[in-house]
């Protein structure tokens, strides 16, 4: 990151960006919380700010009580059109000092922590936010980026359960207003961005806006030739929150019909895999659940067949380490990068020849304490009446490059980048390719 981080400050520049351009943001892991925050460049003068990075939110928000210094950023009034189309059902008037978070008949937003499902009260704010480029590694400014401001001194709640240091959350969902949906129509570019989770806090993964590709990798890998699509399904109205039950989901669902462990079809209520008229079921792609999430029979279907296969392999399991229920003496199982000594599980999708591959890399999580070496399976049961019956979480999506192309409405996903030899942390940011 420090490499990176030098360019972008050493080569900053306020040229316009055409499409072409790839607009660029490090992707930290949090050891702690095992949830993962973006740096964005927010304010004039410019100033970096790490942020929650959540795929299933409507609007971006930002902690403006804490100093925030700005000579550029403009409140968002009630009457005005922008308030109107976001139709945001609050209104709010401050009776202290003018100032960010602090204004008459502005217009508000309840900015909610996808973690925790806390809300807290915003007023809406217009500042700068940029983003480096990919080429030369310059700035690429922003102008008119909407967010909502949080003040933590009166809700601290939204900030609980995030990483240390974060100022807020950049809101990736499937809104007209979220992080892509305003970098697209500021650029004139394609509503397409793509996000690559690292594998462990060592090392940064990458975030990529406005390009279908190429994205190269080292050694000179160009992963957006590699993907495999699927249809992005619409999820049903309010998604998880409570409050905006009016809007369209922000979370991003595809259509699995069916999972395999080392290519034997598990037994599944398959109705709990599609979304009923109330909203229920279906499968999400979720960056604030660590873990993938399974409704409870869905869970002890996978979680069974799991434990066959890993008997046929002379796995041995050993007492369930919390949260999980599947766990194996380390010193069993080797190369779990690879996964030639677990079971392989294939989520299905729109046909049998379409399938997400999930190898150890992605199921197995490794708990080391004083008394315990192991590796177990990294789901947890979501109970028997979960909204959604699948949240595939971020440990299985480290290290997959995934695409989300909102124009075309498709999910383009790599399966684990480490049987390329390559990894999210390989992006290559040196490449005149990009």
């Amino acid at each position: 990151m420090s490499h990176f981080l030098i360019i972008t400050f050493v080569f900053f520049s306020r040229f316009a960006l055409t499409s072409q351009q790839i607009l660029v943001s490090p992707i930290t892991k949090d050891e702690s919380t095992n949830l993962y925050t973006m740096l964005v460049y927010l304010k004039t003068p410019l100033q970096p700010s790490k942020l929650h990075l959540d795929l299933g939110s409507y609007l971006s928000w930002y902690d403006c009580a804490r100093h925030y210094q700005s000579s550029s950023y403009k409140p968002v009034y009630s009457n005005s059109s922008l308030c109107t189309d976001l139709n945001p059902g609050i209104f709010s008037n401050c009776f202290n000092k003018p100032g960010p978070g602090c204004f008459n008949d502005s217009c508000s937003f309840f900015p909610e922590n996808p973690v925790t499902r806390k809300i807290g009260i915003g007023e809406l704010l217009i500042d700068k936010l940029a983003l480096p480029t990919k080429k030369l590694g310059q700035l690429g400014p922003v102008s008119d980026f909407l967010f909502s401001c949080t003040d933590p001194n009166k809700y601290s709640r939204i900030y609980r359960g995030l990483a240390k240091g974060v100022k807020g959350l950049a809101a990736l969902g499937r809104f007209n207003y979220s992080l892509p949906a305003q970098l697209s129509r500021t650029f004139s570019s394609p509503q397409i961005f793509a996000v690559c989770l690292p594998g462990s806090s060592k090392a940064n993964g990458v975030a990529l806006f406005n390009s279908p590709g190429p994205y190269y990798f080292s050694p000179g890998i160009d992963l957006s030739k590699s993907l495999i699509y699927t249809p992005l399904l619409q999820g049903p109205r309010g998604a998880d929150t409570q409050i905006y039950y009016w809007y369209k989901s922000p979370d991003y669902y595809i259509g699995l019909t069916s999972i395999k462990v080392n290519g034997k079809v598990v037994p599944l209520n398959k109705t709990l895999l599609a979304i009923d008229e109330l909203g229920s079921g279906g499968t999400k792609i979720s960056t604030s659940r660590p873990y993938m999430v399974l409704q409870s029979s869905i869970f002890k279907a996978l979680s069974d067949a799991f434990v066959r296969e890993s008997t046929a392999l002379n796995l041995t399991l050993i007492n369930p380490v919390e949260p999980f229920h599947a766990c194996y003496a380390a010193q069993g199982i080797t190369n779990t990068r690879i996964s030639s000594t677990v079971p392989i599980i294939d989520f299905v999708l729109q046909e049998n020849n379409v399938f997400w591959r999930i190898f150890g890399s992605n199921s197995m999580v490794r708990i080391t304490t004083n008394d315990v070496d192991a590796w177990c399976l990294g789901i947890i049961d979501g109970g028997p009446s979960p909204k959604t019956s699948i949240v595939i979480g971020g440990h299985q999506i480290e290290d997959n490059l995934l695409q989300f192309d909102l124009q075309l409405e498709r999910l383009g996903f790599s399966s684990s980048l480490l049987l390329r030899s390559t990894s999210c942390s390989n992006f290559d940011f040196n490449s005149t390719k990009n």
